[in-house]
């Protein structure tokens, strides 16, 4: 039975292209600063954000709290919406790794009211904790790979700037962003301070991320790197990967576009469901009923569909290069063959 996988954009295989690359690639040791693939790809991926330096990390998580550990202090607070990445899926990083509290904002597709931002900053005082940092995502997972507009995150940077409090963005899928945006990944970049984003997802690589901004930063953030345990040898074997998915993965990402609203247009005829028109490649479906995702998700494995949900009452399906637009199809009858199946 064919596996049709809308569980993630992390299980792409690499391309024949990207393996070819890794068994040519030209090494070195990282530690020294000596892999010239290393470091042909943290040039590369600084020139594409429009930031000073890059350094290389083994997954978008690392690279987070390696933007923590190197913007904050412990005991110091973080502005984050409150269905963050950094907050939901990085095993409690925040505080484990840092020593940070997290201030929560609920946002609206991934959006923290400006007014609210400026509430929750800190006033000085020996009671108070630190605004040391303003985390934003875009694309925002949860909110279902909604894009934070180009004005709003204008808004979130001058109010940043009117506090002198830096901002890290997970731009994990900062790429999908760039192409709904229809502007240059480094225009989206320009309103944070760092920049973390992925290789791992819709480019297609085996693993590795990377984490860009000021020099003096990365230095920090380096160090930081290595404390927990991220040290690097001989990685230009799957920096390679990288260097090829910047030069040649970007702009296919709109066919996952593509693909992900060609699915929305089936789901939305379905009674129960509801679900947004994607601005990416992420579906985020209600359901309306009494019946619960799981129950959903074992019934369209049994057909060959993987899915994933957020909760019990919500559906997550993402599509990616390794799903084509026969296999969306081919998912549209399983859903429909489920649905009939349970009596909808």
């Amino acid at each position: 039975m064919k596996i049709i996988d809308l569980r993630s954009d992390t299980v792409t295989k690499p391309t024949e292209e990207m393996r070819k690359a890794m068994y040519l690639a030209e090494v070195g040791d990282d530690g020294y600063g000596e892999d010239p693939t290393i470091n042909l790809l943290e040039k590369k991926a600084a020139e594409l954000l429009g930031k000073e330096s890059a350094l290389f990390v083994v997954s978008g998580t690392m690279g987070n709290q390696v933007a923590l550990l190197s913007w904050t202090s412990r005991g110091d607070e973080v502005i984050l919406e409150a269905e963050s990445h950094m907050y939901y899926y990085e095993a409690g990083g925040m505080g484990g790794n840092a020593g940070v509290q997290p201030f929560l904002i609920q946002g609206e597709d991934g959006m923290m009211p400006i007014e609210k931002i400026e509430k929750a900053i800190r006033p000085q005082g020996r009671v108070f904790p630190k605004t040391s940092l303003i985390v934003l995502e875009n694309t925002h997972n949860r909110a279902g790979g909604k894009v934070l507009p180009l004005d709003y995150m204008k808004e979130v940077y001058e109010l940043s700037r009117k506090y002198n409090i830096p901002i890290h963005l997970d731009g994990a899928r900062i790429f999908n962003a760039s192409i709904y945006l229809k502007v240059p990944a480094k225009e989206i970049a320009k309103y944070a301070d760092s920049v973390m984003f992925c290789l791992s997802k819709g480019l297609s690589c085996p693993m590795g991320s990377l984490l860009v901004g000021p020099s003096d930063f990365i230095e920090k953030a380096r160090k930081n790197r290595q404390r927990l345990g991220g040290g690097l040898r001989q990685a230009g074997v799957v920096a390679a990967c990288g260097v090829w998915a910047l030069d040649n993965m970007i702009d296919r990402l709109e066919e996952d576009h593509r693909k992900a609203y060609n699915l929305y247009a089936f789901l939305r005829t379905i009674p129960i469901f509801d679900v947004k028109k994607p601005d990416t490649n992420i579906l985020k479906v209600n359901i309306k009923n009494g019946y619960k995702a799981s129950d959903l998700i074992k019934k369209f494995k049994d057909y060959g569909l993987l899915a994933t949900s957020f909760d019990e009452k919500t559906l997550r399906f993402v599509t990616h290069k390794d799903v084509s637009f026969d296999d969306i199809e081919e998912a549209k009858n399983i859903i429909e063959r489920v649905l009939n199946l349970l009596h909808f």
